[in-house]
């Protein structure tokens, strides 16, 4: 426990020990007073219980007039959480409407709605490369912009865009380590999580595993939404028709590498629900906790009971 103005607690202890001294030494002379006038007092209990009360609410007033604080350790969800997109051309497609790009950014932007100020929000997109369009921060509105920007085209790295994710959050540029060389040291983030909208095709870049790896070194989980459906659809790239279908193996292995769920989803009002299911960190964190009215309280109390006895017992409160 901690005071604001621990002076105070000088002033009640000199205070509570003149009021003391004072209290005695008027009871001895009452106490002479009445063997004087041939009486013998009785019943100890009875004499002093009610003044005792009053003096003892002394020094838990002024106890409390210091301030007093204690550090109480409060849950919480927070912590940082990105939210990746596939922008491929595959995100193109209608089999959840109105497309997988769009059906990803309404489960996305109700997902943002449900956050706590105490979650940053960060918007990255990857197709070829990723890109962080949003740093995370607490303006969730920000956020909210960024997803409302995004367009589908090119390519699908998931592996970059988790390196870029954890580029992110530590702050430095990150890459997969030479082969039989050791991984970087990235530090420990637990508080982190990187949220990824994707279809699970994947066209090339830096190996997926490997990277989702590294993220778990790093204490960063991973949750995948997998955005559309086995049975898939086809969309118009350069005057071809392509055929694209969700593809969850390694959306799952991204996850689980990393101690986090794929979250599968099937049409557009599932993948909304979807996100709900979304696992974010709980922490704890110590914050001051004033006790100024409880000791009030408790003085107030004693007051309280100090008078109804003194007026029952001696038809006065002082």
């Amino acid at each position: 426990m901690s005071f604001l103005y621990p002076v105070v607690l000088a002033v009640a202890l000199l205070v509570t020990a003149a009021a003391v001294y004072a209290y005695v030494n008027l009871q001895k002379r009452r106490t002479a007073a009445l063997r004087k006038a041939g009486f013998t007092p009785t019943g100890a209990l009875r004499r002093h219980l009610p003044y005792a009360l009053v003096l003892l609410a002394l020094p838990v007033l002024l106890v409390g007039l210091a301030r007093p604080q204690a550090e109480v350790t409060v849950p919480r969800v927070s912590g940082t959480v990105l939210l990746a997109f596939d922008v491929s051309n595959s995100m193109r497609a209608g089999d959840v409407q109105p497309t997988r790009l769009g059906a990803a950014q309404t489960a996305a932007r109700a997902f943002v709605d449900e956050q706590p100020s105490t979650v940053d929000v960060g918007v990255l997109v990857f197709g070829d490369q990723a890109l962080l369009t949003q740093a995370p921060s607490d303006d969730h509105q920000a956020a909210l912009a960024a997803i409302n920007r995004l367009s589908a085209s090119g390519g699908t790295s998931l592996g970059k865009a988790i390196l870029v994710a954890l580029g992110t959050i530590t702050g430095k540029p990150i890459t997969l380590p030479e082969e039989g060389a050791a991984p970087p040291d990235l530090g420990y983030w637990p508080s982190a999580t990187i949220v990824v909208f994707s279809d699970g095709q994947e066209t090339g870049g830096p190996d997926v595993v490997a990277a989702a790896e590294l993220a778990a070194a790093a204490g960063v989980r991973i949750q995948t939404v997998g955005v559309g459906t086995e049975r898939g659809a086809t969309v118009e790239v350069d005057g071809f028709q392509l055929g694209t279908a969700l593809d969850p193996a390694l959306l799952t292995t991204v996850a689980q590498t990393t101690g986090g769920a794929y979250l599968p989803s099937g049409d557009a009002a599932t993948l909304t629900d979807t996100t709900k299911g979304i696992d974010l960190r709980l922490t704890a964190k110590k914050e001051p906790l004033e006790l100024t009215a409880p000791f009030a309280g408790a003085a107030l109390l004693l007051l309280m009971l100090g008078a109804v006895l003194g007026s029952r017992w001696h038809g006065r409160i002082i």
